[in-house]
This record gives structure tokens, C-alpha cells and sequence, in this order.
């Protein structure tokens, strides 16, 4: 099995919306209704906004596919920091947002989570920024073993609206290096 990464282009759209519908759930508590779920998806992660992402020169989306298939992507952020909770452990100037982290399930385990870490903090640390921060569910202990394992701390905690249902999440952050780039 191949595992490789690669930036996201326009085009890559349908792509993209097909792996948030797939894995988005993945990374909310149970209990979720499934239609806060969709309402989610259809604002925030459609074709089109994908379109709006992937021409945004404030965004980087990277693509993780095994076997040239895609299994995952994630996107990072770099502009201002609207949330009071994360700016005030956040350096908006040297900071980068880790927005989306998501591989298909069927996946975890098999390296692809890995190598789309390690391009997505390289992709990172090239834009110059100095840490790199995201924000996860409290409740989601498989991702935040994963985050912890790759240097994200613990620096805060703030809320996320998921349709009707806010939820509690811990704000992680990680030095980056030029050893990242």
C-alpha cells in the first residue's frame, strides 16, 4: 500500500465534500443528532465551500490517499482569531489554525493519519508561522491521543456550535520547528 499527500486545487471539491460527509461525524460526541450533523456539513463543508477554501490564499487543505485514493484531508488556517477563548491563549500573529483533521475510518491505524500529519505541520511551519493550535472535542479521547502524541498541549478551552448543540472543546497547541518545514 502506497501512502501519499499532496496539496489540495481547485477541482478537488467533490473530493473533499465526499470525505467531510464521511468523517465529520467521526469526530463529534456521542449523542449527536445525525441532523445537526447534516446541517453542519451541508453550511460548512458542501462542494461549494470547499470551492471557497481551496481559493482562499489564507488556507492550505492537504490530501492524504492510499493507494491514490483519498482517505483523508486536513486544513490550516491562517488568519484572524475571532473566538475570545482562543485568543486569549493564542498568539494570533505566530499562530496557525489546525481547522480539519479527518480520516476515513476504515483507515485509522494504517499510517495514512501519520503521513497527513507530519505534511500538514511541514505546510505549517512553511508559512512561518510558530505553533500551530486546534481545537477538539473533550469528549473524543481517540483524537486527542493522537494530537498528544504528536506534541499538541492542552493551553485552553472553548465551545462549538454543531447545529443546534454547543459542545465543549480543549484548545491544543505545539511549537512548530524548521525541522517541521
Amino acid at each position: 500500500m502506497t501512502i501519499t499527500t499532496r496539496h489540495g486545487v481547485l477541482g478537488d471539491e467533490r473530493i473533499l465534500h465526499d470525505l467531510a460527509a464521511r468523517t465529520f461525524g467521526l469526530a463529534c460526541p456521542p449523542g449527536t443528532a445525525q441532523t445537526d450533523i447534516d446541517e453542519f456539513i451541508a453550511k460548512n463543508l458542501s462542494e461549494d465551500s470547499f470551492v471557497q477554501y481551496l481559493g482562499d490564499p489564507n488556507r492550505i487543505i492537504v490530501l492524504v490517499s492510499e493507494d491514490d485514493q483519498p482517505v483523508g484531508y486536513a486544513m490550516l488556517i491562517r488568519d484572524r482569531i475571532t473566538d475570545a477563548d482562543v485568543a486569549a491563549v493564542v498568539d494570533e500573529a505566530t499562530s496557525i489554525e489546525l481547522s480539519k483533521f479527518y480520516l476515513a475510518a476504515e483507515r485509522h491505524g494504517s499510517g495514512a493519519a501519520q503521513a497527513l500529519m507530519t505534511e500538514t505541520l511541514s505546510s505549517a511551519a512553511r508559512t512561518g508561522a510558530v505553533s500551530c493550535w486546534l481545537g477538539v472535542n473533550q469528549k473524543n479521547v481517540r483524537a486527542a491521543r493522537f494530537y498528544a502524541k504528536h506534541g499538541f498541549e492542552i493551553v485552553g478551552v472553548k465551545r462549538f456550535l454543531v447545529g443546534s448543540e454547543w459542545h465543549d472543546d480543549h484548545i491544543r497547541q505545539r511549537e512548530l520547528s524548521s525541522q517541521n518545514a
